[in-house]
């Protein structure tokens, strides 16, 4: 599971290569600008969105060896960079590369307004790893016409026609994940997952007739693949060697295999080989192989995520979108950290879950903050600040799971933020000197709170499915909204005082549910256009939370809704109570998961997450456009430089830093440019 942000992420400053080519070395000096002592976090804003930079700390103390294998396995992840773009849409690789030649080689005028906007829309394109948004899902709507756009092309001598071309322009493949209730999900999400013609009905029908063959241990059905009706019978195109995407996956595994020959210990090797040997073969029983393998490999300095993973963008929760994260332990944080990891059980033991929900033995949990080295795909660059892997429910049970904290990666946001948002919209004085005090610790509990202990807690009731079938499109939220849950629940508690993660847990978390309400009745709201519903998982798990309690509560005034100034601020009056509704919620949350329970999510999501009151966004909106920073963040990567002797051998590899966002995108689509147009 990847936690994309407990709070906005605008405000976590306030509170807390061809084969046989070694590509990178093909970036010019004059385009990387070196580490310095004085770090300028920020490159770029435009439209709604944020470029950031973050460092390595702690490079220089890896050894060559350890230096060697991050680069390895971030090659292994750009390798897999395009496959991203087509799974997100049909037509997107098309686009930019269509979009990119015109950016490369127009020589009219580039003062104009159309030009401008032109590059724009390039760069959105570019953060949102196509021509849909990454967070609303809507698509992008370029600010110049169809027309100028013609006369680029033809000017470029570029070509891009037909449908997608059209599709820039006209309303065809609206939403990317069309989340709605009571509508073809899958016929109507643009998301390169399904082909033409295929229906929620099919995609039920086609893995309902699919049984693992250990049901106790169920295979991941349908995370690797499209799945496409030929002659009007259903068939999937798994992605592995051979098969789709096999141009890319072939060279992910030729770097995945450098990577093994200089693995850190045996446990590390035997992963990196189950995995290699999912990638050519696509067979699902060895990705639940791996994935034990990978989970029990916790020594050593380097860590990594790499394949297809997530499912937040199919409207039905089975295909993966494919991601990856390379990682080194940032040991001291670790440390500090540890201590949820091995208190696991307690938190399971006292927690108010039904009896039969909790788990009698919660296993292998792993929790590390992590230093980011490289990030690509679903990762990048909007990136998550935390994971927690792997999915696999009964692997999570069984075998434990991992959690990390990016820590390098929250450490840039905070770098960069500013807090006049945060006072526009706090209440009063106290909960801005409580936020400007514990809010990036509140916000790092919470995070960790959500990972280790949200995600491995609970259980479901035997000879119930898997939670995607059960829950169908409402599994990402749900889950997401659980785990969050937990960590609220706990936020509030003297345990954490107790193992001495806080010096005052009563402040620390009446900090955390401040941040948390106002986010989710207010302030995430400005990454939605007027009269837009929630759609995003993510979103819509912080709002019915958010809004049950709210309701909840109000027959004993718990939250308070203040108006002031023809200003809207919600008040939280009762923390204790408001705990005790946490606890609550948490409670159904994990009954209704436990139980495969469709009706109950069903009606608590669309009831309390996905409608908008629209007085409230319209104020939100007016309230927010005195504010110049951007409702996104995202990141540009650190390039990794390996310098070679004679002989090939690496004999060192250099951090350096992108000139500017542009010149990393196209970089990558140059050097890391491994599928056809169309697939």
């Amino acid at each position: 599971m990847k936690l994309k942000s407990i709070l906005n992420l605008v405000l976590i400053a306030t509170l807390c290569l061809s084969c046989g080519n070694d590509k990178s070395k093909d970036t010019k000096k004059e385009e990387v600008v070196e580490e310095s002592t004085t770090f300028d976090y920020k490159v770029e804003q435009f439209a709604d969105i944020q470029i950031l930079r973050y460092q390595i700390p702690g490079w220089e103390n890896l050894t060559l060896k350890e230096q060697t294998l991050v680069y390895y396995l971030s090659q292994a992840g750009l390798a897999g960079r395009d496959i991203m773009w087509d799974q997100n849409y049909r037509h997107n690789l098309k686009i930019r590369k269509a979009l990119e030649n015109v950016y490369s080689n127009y020589s009219g005028d580039k003062t104009s307004e159309d030009w401008t906007n032109f590059e724009v829309y390039l760069k959105r394109v570019w953060f949102s790893n196509g021509i849909h948004h990454h967070y609303s899902n809507d698509k992008l709507k370029p600010e110049f016409s169809s027309d100028y756009l013609k006369q680029l092309l033809a000017d470029t001598n570029t070509t891009l026609e037909g449908e997608a071309f059209d599709v820039i322009f006209n309303d065809a493949d609206a939403k990317k994940v069309n989340q709605a209730k009571g509508v073809d999900n899958v016929g109507l999400s643009a998301v390169n997952f399904y082909g033409p013609n295929v229906t929620n009905s099919d995609v039920q029908r086609f893995y309902a007739a699919k049984k693992s063959p250990n049901p106790e241990k169920p295979l991941s059905l349908g995370l690797n693949s499209q799945l496409v009706k030929e002659n009007g019978e259903l068939k999937e195109r798994v992605y592995k060697s051979g098969g789709l995407y096999g141009t890319a996956i072939d060279e992910i595994v030729k770097w995945l295999e450098l990577a093994q020959g200089v693995a850190e210990n045996k446990a590390q090797g035997d992963a990196l080989g189950l995995l290699i040997e999912y990638y050519k073969t696509g067979d699902l029983q060895i990705w639940d192989d791996y994935n034990v393998a990978w989970t029990s490999a916790t020594k050593g300095n380097i860590d990594y995520i790499n394949s297809f993973i997530e499912v937040y963008n199919d409207p039905l929760g089975y295909r993966g979108s494919y991601e990856s994260i390379i990682q080194i332990n940032d040991f001291d944080m670790s440390q500090k950290m540890k201590v949820l990891s091995d208190n696991a059980q307690w938190f399971e033991d006292n927690s108010p879950l039904m009896d039969a929900h909790k788990k009698d033995n919660v296993v292998g949990v792993s929790y590390k903050v992590v230093t980011v080295a490289g990030e690509a795909g679903d990762a990048s660059p909007s990136t998550p600040i935390g994971v927690n892997l792997p999915n696999s429910s009964w692997i999570r049970k069984d075998v434990g799971s991992k959690s990390v904290s990016l820590g390098n990666i929250i450490h840039a946001y905070s770098n960069a933020g500013g807090k006049s948002r945060l006072k526009e919209f706090v209440h009063d004085e106290e909960e801005l000197r409580l936020e400007e005090t514990y809010g990036q610790l509140a916000d790092k509990l919470h995070t960790a709170l959500h990972e280790v202990i949200g995600h491995a807690s609970g259980q479901l009731n035997p000879g119930v499915g898997v939670t995607k079938e059960t829950l169908k499109n409402y599994a990402s939220t749900l889950e997401e909204g659980r785990a969050d849950l937990v960590g609220l629940y706990y936020l509030y508690n003297a345990k954490l005082q107790e193992l001495g993660l806080v010096d005052d847990w009563k402040l620390v978390g009446k900090t955390a549910y401040d941040g948390y309400i106002r986010n989710g009745l207010m302030t995430q709201l400005i990454r939605l256009n007027l009269g837009d519903d929630v759609e995003e998982a993510h979103m819509r798990n912080r709002q019915w939370v958010s809004a049950w309690v709210f309701e909840k509560g109000k027959k004993d005034n718990v939250i308070e809704k203040v108006k002031r100034d023809g200003k809207t601020y919600f008040n939280i009056n009762d923390y204790e109570k408001l705990h005790d509704l946490f606890g609550q919620l948490l409670r159904e949350t994990q009954r209704i998961k436990s139980e495969g329970d469709f009706a109950a999510v069903e009606a608590l999501v669309e009831g309390y997450g996905v409608k908008v009151d629209k007085a409230i966004h319209e104020e939100v909106l007016e309230r927010n456009k005195q504010f110049s920073s951007a409702p996104y963040n995202g990141f540009v990567n650190p390039v990794l430089v390996a310098d070679k002797n004679e002989t090939g051998e690496i004999i060192g590899v250099k951090v350096t830093q992108p000139e500017s966002f542009a010149s990393q995108m196209l970089d990558y689509s140059k050097n890391y440019n491994y599928l056809p147009e169309v697939n």
